[in-house]
């Protein structure tokens, strides 16, 4: 177990670092004036906005996948390929986040960071239902009833929320990108939560 957990952090260790190499310090020969700099400054608001989106995800799925393989204590092939397919879409998110910064006024862009995040949660739901399938876990009876409805009920509301932001890009991407970072932010702050039991997670 302490090897899955092991490539998981560095999958994520590396996403994140990636994240950040398309944050770069703006070159232009026309740049001579402080309100120059300032509006090239003003252009990387979609790169910015991405990023913060991207590392809120990562964040999100990271504590989701530690807290799931709090509860695991034996694994087997399908489980440790279900973890790698989950690590797949983790490791392809800083270049669906490198898409939607450079074209984040079209719809498509983000449909594709959407469908990327959606793969995330499900696989990570199937994870933790084949864990539970096949006993896998540390816990029994009505504290196991009681953690697997929490991160079932979790991935669920929160993929739902998800695809509801992803719907208003026709309205605006913007709107779409901001409702994402809301919902993002009131889980990784459990500003609202109905249950006590999933803050962890």
């Amino acid at each position: 177990m302490k090897r899955l957990e092991a490539i998981g952090d560095g999958v994520f260790a590396i996403a994140l670092t990636l994240l950040v190499l398309d944050l770069r310090v703006p070159i232009n020969e026309g740049i001579k004036t402080e309100n120059d700099l300032f509006r090239a400054l003003i252009d990387l608001t979609p790169k910015f906005l991405s990023y913060f989106l991207s590392f809120m995800t990562l964040g999100i799925f990271w504590t989701g996948h530690a807290a799931q393989f709090s509860y695991i204590e034996k694994s087997d092939r399908h489980l440790n390929w279900l973890n790698l397919f989950f690590l797949l879409f983790v490791s392809i998110l800083p270049f669906t986040t490198a898409f939607l910064s450079e074209y984040i006024e079209f719809k498509l862009a983000i449909g594709l960071y959407w469908l990327n995040i959606f793969a995330l949660g499900i696989i990570i739901l199937v994870h933790w239902n084949y864990a539970d399938r096949q006993n896998f876990l540390t816990i029994s009876g009505e504290e196991r009833e009681t953690v697997g409805f929490a991160i079932r009920r979790r991935v669920i509301v929160a993929q739902s929320l998800y695809a509801f932001g992803a719907l208003l890009c026709f309205v605006n991407t913007y709107v779409s990108i901001i409702f994402i970072v809301v919902v993002q932010l009131n889980y990784a702050m459990a500003v609202y939560s109905g249950k006590k039991k999933i803050e962890k997670m």
